[in-house]
């Protein structure tokens, strides 16, 4: 019998947000366990739903959803997000600068494949979110980590973003707001960001599908507002988050810049677009509905909301645990608490976050997985509702008395 193994490609892609862990979480739940998980970003399992008039249009619209569409999208959809952006300032993206994917995560990877040349690197912050590291790697290029300063808000460490410039440099990942730290990048940053592009001849890569939640006085600077036409700039965003609909995979591209100057590339993620034919069509036609009415996502972080206030029990429970820090996130959906290493002596931050899950049910996800540089991190979600999270990190504090490390 002929062996079948996987591509070399694969060998240093990783996405351990949904590894072993995760498979020994199912196979717990197989057994009859009820595991908590607060391992990934998903807000339907844990009671946020979509605004019904996104329901209602798809509805509407599916016997006319039933065909391909244009490879971009659907005309009326990548106008609300031509418009949308138009009022945050931005004026050069334009409809035909705009691609409908499924979800953000399909387009990172068009991106990516269309760019790349063996060995090309893409400068991206660590802690990240791991599908760009791995996107990078998939492509044939060698994803290079910059370092984000926690003890500054994790806002990201420019010195060592510059020192990591190098000839095979292609482009630099911002993740604003940050997924897995929470961190709002201010203008400041982000221009000198911007510079640095400039100054090197670097794409950037602007991942914002977090824009929409900020917390308290935290305020969003899209990144292509700052680029203008002298810095080719990729905006990553969608419905999942902010509108709850992770599901529906509705996602989009918009492209500013020098877009002359970057029409061989942009003819090579053309193709790509073309070869997967088109994004699902009934989740497009949730798009224009979704830009154009009531935001209802203000509701759920202003004072009373939930996902303010559940950031909020969280952040201050993980703070009153013995050996347990975490800086309160400005934005997105998750903290990323740091384990004292003179209090808790681990070695292996993914057995760490296997004995919690063995001994107290509850799933998270170990700071390596984010690309971290060391094993004294781990992120979780803060979607479940207070009476949860009181009930989570309670148990993880009785299980953090008593554990000396692996």
């Amino acid at each position: 019998m002929a062996e079948f193994k996987q591509s070399t490609k694969l060998h240093n892609v990783l996405y351990d947000i949904r590894g072993p862990i995760l498979q020994a979480a199912q196979q717990m739940e197989a057994e009859g366990h009820r595991i908590l998980k607060l391992n990934i970003g998903n807000p339907a399992p844990f009671g946020f739903e979509a605004p019904d008039a996104i329901l209602v249009d798809m509805i509407r619209h599916l016997p006319h959803a039933q065909g391909y569409s244009d490879s971009r999208g659907i005309f009326s959809a990548r106008t609300a997000v031509s418009q949308y952006y138009q009022t945050r300032g931005i004026q050069n993206i334009h409809v035909d600068d705009i691609y409908l994917g499924n979800g953000v995560s399909e387009l990172i990877t068009m991106s990516l494949m269309a760019l790349l040349e063996e060995g090309d690197e893409i400068l991206i912050p660590t802690p990240d979110y791991p599908l760009w590291t791995a996107s990078v790697a998939l492509a044939g290029g060698r994803p290079v980590h910059y370092l984000c300063d926690e003890e500054s808000g994790w806002q990201p460490d420019l010195e060592d973003l510059e020192a990591k410039i190098s000839p095979r440099t292609k482009g630099i990942v911002v993740i604003n707001p940050n997924n897995p730290t929470g961190a709002v990048y201010p203008e400041s940053t982000l221009r000198k960001i911007v510079a640095l592009a400039e100054k090197h001849g670097l794409v950037i890569f602007a991942d914002e599908i977090y824009e929409k939640i900020l917390y308290e006085d935290a305020v969003h600077v899209n990144m292509a507002g700052l680029t203008g036409d002298d810095v080719l700039c990729l905006t990553f965003s969608g419905l999942s988050k902010a509108y709850r609909v992770c599901g529906y995979r509705a996602g989009w591209m918009g492209i500013s810049g020098p877009k002359k100057d970057a029409s061989d590339y942009l003819e090579g993620i053309n193709l790509l677009a073309n070869m997967r034919l088109c994004a699902n069509v009934p989740a497009q036609h949730a798009i224009q509905t979704a830009l154009g009415g009531y935001q209802s996502i203000n509701d759920l972080i202003l004072p009373g909301g939930r996902l303010l206030e559940q950031r909020n029990k969280a952040y201050d429970m993980l703070n009153a645990i013995p050996g347990v820090s975490t800086q309160q996130a400005r934005g997105a959906l998750y903290l990323f608490p740091k384990l004292d290493p003179e209090v808790f002596h681990i070695r292996d931050d993914e057995k760490f976050v296997l004995d919690l899950l063995k001994e107290q049910k509850i799933l998270v996800s170990h700071g390596r997985a984010f690309n971290w540089v060391r094993p004294d991190h781990f992120r979780m979600v803060t979607l479940p509702n207070v009476k949860d999270i009181e009930e989570a990190i309670g148990r993880m504090g009785d299980f953090l008395s008593r554990y000396q490390g692996n």
